[in-house]
């Protein structure tokens, strides 16, 4: 058989082998997608919620689309599939499959210690509280027992924090130094993160930080681009995702911009803090994005790197994006603040299902599903075994924790029980 016969023939037969698979895939029930528009029309009429815009998609096509309530309560715009949301941790996915890309292409190793890039990480210390013989708490600084390394960034194991996660020394540390004092870059963040002392050994526990801001430095000065140029080369514009952005320039998209309610104190906070630094393209939490330009990273995902006849990652950097690096054997601990949650081990910037975990009964889902959220209320989840995705997209930091569970629970009673849980 000619080669371009064989080619096309392989092409046909997995063409027919993924409708077999789709076909067995039962379809969300009707009255379940109803149930989720109630629970949101609830939330908005309730006053708790000023609008929310919810995704489901199968097979690649959106089988439910709704927008509910305003953009902002003090225009009484409504919200629209194209409303921009401030998507604060929802951007590390992104900012780390631009890390794997440099990866992929052998300019960027997994073992790379970060002072290869950022020079005064090779004088970063680690943090340890002792007690004194007066009982008083001191903070004693050790080297650490390797540098920081790529990995670490890529997977929370750098021992880099936020300044609210950890100890009192942690809180104390951070504020201290001033990280967000004056204008300044991501080259000049990451120097200041480096001279902060880390609140664990490299490599010894998942601690949610900064790791991907610093990550971020790094695609800048290996690709001699800002952060945007590079994600909006390699992953934003080959994607369609023209609304995601760090800054917004125009009218339009700012009138399209979704706010929380008055009283959603620290989220408005956190958008100050945001449009008080323009300059700042945090690859940890600076972007801003719509539900459908989310969607197609998200089909991306589950496409397993390929979107449109385009691949992102080879099949290897992607499984290696995509699998547990924190579980048994890794060494890695959990900290109070495990954000991935229960049955969920930690990829390169992404949560992945590996066990039903230990509620009874288990959280909904999939084993295999990846998934991340955010401070701001946004959420997406991705559903091999389902061939699905589903994103909220949400302004809130006060009822987050409790939609975003109650969310996930009426996308998977859309479904037969047997594939509710894993």
């Amino acid at each position: 058989m000619k080669r371009r016969e064989f080619l096309v023939g392989a092409a046909l037969l997995a063409g027919t082998m993924a409708r077999s698979r789709a076909a067995d895939i039962p379809a969300p029930a009707p009255e379940g997608l109803d149930r989720i528009t109630a629970f949101f029309d609830s939330e908005v009429t309730s006053g708790r919620l000023p609008g929310a815009v919810i995704m489901v998609q199968q097979h690649g096509k959106p089988v439910y689309l709704k927008t509910f309530g305003v953009r902002d309560v003090r225009t009484g715009l409504a919200m629209t599939p194209d409303t921009i949301f401030a998507i604060h941790s929802m951007t590390k996915p992104i900012t780390c499959l631009g890390a794997m890309m440099l990866i992929d292409e052998g300019k960027l190793a997994l073992t790379d210690p970060a002072s290869k890039y950022v020079p005064l990480f090779a004088g970063t210390k680690v943090g340890l509280e002792v007690t004194e013989p007066d009982g008083k708490l001191e903070l004693d600084l050790v080297p650490p027992v390797r540098p920081v390394n790529i990995e670490d960034l890529l997977r929370h194991t750098s021992g880099i924090s936020y300044d609210y996660i950890g100890g009192k020394w942690v809180e104390q540390a951070y504020k201290a130094a001033n990280i967000f004092e004056d204008p300044f870059d991501n080259r000049k963040f990451a120097d200041r993160i480096a001279k902060l002392p880390l609140a664990r050994q490299p490599g010894t526990l998942w601690r949610y930080g900064h790791s991907t801001d610093v990550l971020g430095a790094i695609i800048e000065i290996i690709s001699g681009q800002t952060l945007y140029d590079f994600l909006k080369q390699r992953i934003l514009d080959p994607l369609g995702m023209s609304s995601t952005k760090f800054a917004l320039a125009t009218e339009d998209e700012l009138a399209r911009m979704a706010r929380p309610l008055p009283n959603d104190y620290i989220l408005l906070a956190a958008e100050r803090d945001r449009l008080d630094h323009p300059e700042w393209q945090s690859g940890g939490g600076g972007l801003l994005s719509t539900i459908n330009d989310y969607q197609r990273f998200s089909q991306m995902l589950l496409n397993r790197g390929e979107f449109e006849g385009r691949r992102y990652l080879s099949p290897a950097a992607f499984k290696a994006m995509t699998t547990d690096h924190v579980g048994p054997g890794s060494g890695v601990g959990r900290d109070y603040f495990y954000f991935p949650g229960d049955g969920f081990g930690y990829g390169y910037g992404l949560a992945v299902r590996t066990d039903p975990g230990n509620a009874k009964p288990p959280p909904p889902g999939s084993i295999g599903e990846l998934k991340w959220d955010s401070g701001s209320g946004t959420y997406f989840g991705v559903d091999p075994k389902l061939d699905m995705v589903y994103l909220m997209m949400q302004q809130t930091q006060n009822e987050r924790s409790r939609i975003t569970p109650a969310f996930k629970a009426l996308v998977y009673d859309c479904f037969p029980p047997a594939l509710r849980r894993p």
